[in-house]
């Protein structure tokens, strides 16, 4: 069994496991959403899969559909309930995307999948993020996560690609689970969601 196989295997065996351990509290998660927030529970947005190829990532959702009286939805920040921030610091919207795992879409660990609006962004270099499947947690994502620039971040990713490993994966997430207690790095200072991607010079940014 090469390592890619062992990867897809422990994949498959920890998502399905915690979906399964987890399945009550996604459930309550998943009701208390539909009071406080409305429908629908799950959002669902296109992402750039390995090689760039487009899948749907699934999160619960966060926030409203509040809008202004042009009819137009407000900023984030405004949308962003204290119930959505609290999800977003414990981690707890992420639960659905272990469903993209057990689909294939992505591994547990790897680069995060951003939006298909940056793939001509990207230089040649950047780029090489996309060589694996993207993960629910990677290492930019315990070492900065959104308190670190752009650049940075895809270093780190660049990093992982050119060093993965079974050992690596499994530090990571260790340290996944220490950063969502620290709640280290959730949203970009003084922001309630990230700066876009808007080139390699671009500042602070996240996922």
């Amino acid at each position: 069994m090469g390592v890619t196989d062992i990867k897809r295997t422990f994949d498959l065996v920890i998502s399905l496991s915690l979906l399964l351990f987890l399945f009550p509290v996604i459930t309550i998660i998943a009701l208390l959403i539909r009071v406080k927030l409305g429908k629908p529970v799950i959002f669902k947005q296109e992402r750039p899969g390995i090689h760039g190829k487009p899948f749907y990532l699934y999160k619960f959702r966060t926030m409203t559909d509040a809008k202004d009286q042009n009819g137009n939805l407000l900023s984030d920040q405004l949308r962003l309930t204290s119930f959505g921030l609290f999800l977003r610091k414990l981690s707890l919207d992420e639960f659905p995307q272990l469903i993209n795992v057990v689909k294939g879409d992505i591994s547990l660990v790897g680069p995060r999948p951003l939006l298909m609006d940056y793939l001509p962004l990207y230089t040649e270099e950047q780029f090489k993020r996309h060589n694996v499947r993207p993960g629910i947690t990677g290492w930019a994502q315990v070492n900065g996560r959104n308190a670190i620039s752009w650049e940075e971040k895809f270093q780190l990713d660049v990093w992982y690609v050119n060093n993965q490993s079974f050992l690596l994966d499994i530090k990571i997430l260790f340290l996944t689970v220490y950063k969502v207690v620290k709640r280290e790095g959730i949203n970009q200072p003084g922001s309630a969601t990230i700066e876009r991607f808007e080139g390699t010079n671009s500042r602070i940014g996240g996922e």
